[in-house]
């Protein structure tokens, strides 16, 4: 079964520096129907003004993670961590007993575009930290690519709940399959351009769930980017 989240008809929060839409319930904005899908409890698609960004913010029993689209972003935190991520660059927080930190667009000229992404770790009060990696953009290319996973499952970087995290570039003509086993779901987003899931259109923004499928299939893409986050709903 799958059952689409249009990009339309998310959430939004829009301020002079900030333009952000919720694929779940999020600050202000509330839809009981559509509050998280098993452990992954936010998806924001932000678009940060130059020279703006998020003062000093606390955080605690979530991971964090966030991916690029366009542009950079500044990253600064309690723990003594300062760094830039761009695209490609997968950057997660394990917020654990706590953790403050903040994120800054450094260009004075261009948006940042990014996906925020928070999935509730399988046990709280863990211990706080940081990761950072890049990907290597030869292994986004027409498939779909570990972002993150449980320690000791190759991806990127490593979050305490069991669920994965894949990424994708595709270009015309290019498809993919992922596998998922009994029990398994997914919830697919596209970050960018145009696709099919599971033979359903979809363009930038849209979001499914699927659920009771043997895959996710990517086919029909456009200058696609999509983020399939395999859990158990």
């Amino acid at each position: 079964m799958l059952i689409p989240r249009p990009a339309g008809a998310r959430g939004a929060t829009r301020l002079d520096w900030l333009d952000s839409r919720h694929t779940f319930s999020f600050g202000e904005y509330h839809d009981p129907a559509h509050v998280a899908f098993g452990p992954l409890r936010v998806i924001n698609d932000d678009v940060i003004a130059p020279g703006a960004g998020f003062p000093p913010h606390p955080h605690r029993d979530m991971e964090i993670l966030s991916w690029l689209l366009d542009g950079a972003l500044a990253h600064r935190d309690s723990l003594g961590n300062g760094s830039t991520i761009r695209p490609g660059e997968a950057q997660l927080m394990h917020a654990g007993t706590g953790i403050t930190h903040s994120e800054y667009n450094p260009s004075r000229t261009d948006a940042a575009h990014l996906l925020q992404i928070w999935i509730i770790p399988a046990r709280r009060d863990l211990v706080p930290g940081y990761a950072q990696r890049a990907l290597d953009p030869a292994a986004l290319d027409g498939r779909l690519a570990l972002l993150a996973t449980p320690p000791g499952g190759g991806g990127a970087v490593e979050i305490h709940q069991d669920a994965r995290v894949l990424v994708g570039r595709f270009a015309d003509g290019q498809r993919a399959r992922h596998a998922l086993a009994s029990g398994r779901g997914a919830w697919v987003h596209v970050a960018r351009g145009a696709c099919q899931v599971n033979g359903t259109a979809a363009a930038a923004g849209d979001g499914f769930a699927v659920v009771g499928e043997a895959a996710v299939e990517i086919a029909q893409a456009h200058d696609a980017e999509v983020l399939v986050f395999e859990v158990t709903p």
